[in-house]
């Protein structure tokens, strides 16, 4: 029955692992996969831990646990993974400065200042449609 605990314990630290690295080396999100091997190999680490009475290993998988399982209950009542992003994170160069607020006052600016744009843009297309059928203007 030991040989089984020990088993246990090194299959528990083995999911513990390669989920980390999986997540770190960004082979996996940090979703409901994660969590259910975080979940087990706590589990398992409890059990091997209770075995040989190493009781700071057996209390921090009992909390390695519970955020593992507060966190499955979490997706599992919004069915959607914590992980998954709503869009495309935009890409940020080192050293290159972020504009994304510049550019939205610009356009607000341009907006009052210039109006409507669009109605802008056909009285210029018609303008220059009624210099191409009158024909070039001579100096």
């Amino acid at each position: 029955m030991e040989l089984l605990w020990e088993i246990a314990g090194w299959t528990g630290a083995a999911l513990i692992l390669s989920a980390y690295l999986a997540v770190s080396m960004g082979w996996l999100k940090a979703g409901r996969r994660f969590q259910i091997a975080n979940l087990i190999g706590a589990c398992t680490f409890i059990a091997n831990g209770a075995l040989h009475e190493a009781w700071p290993s057996v209390v921090t998988n009992i909390a390695w646990f519970l955020i593992s399982a507060v966190a499955l209950l979490r997706m599992r009542a919004s069915e959607q993974s914590p992980a998954v992003m709503a869009e495309e994170p935009q890409v940020q160069f080192p050293g290159v400065p972020d504009t994304t607020g510049q550019i939205a006052v610009v356009e607000a600016v341009a907006a009052v200042v210039h109006g409507d744009v669009e109605a802008r843009a056909a009285a210029c297309q018609a303008s220059l449609r009624e210099t191409h059928v009158a024909g070039p203007v001579r100096v």
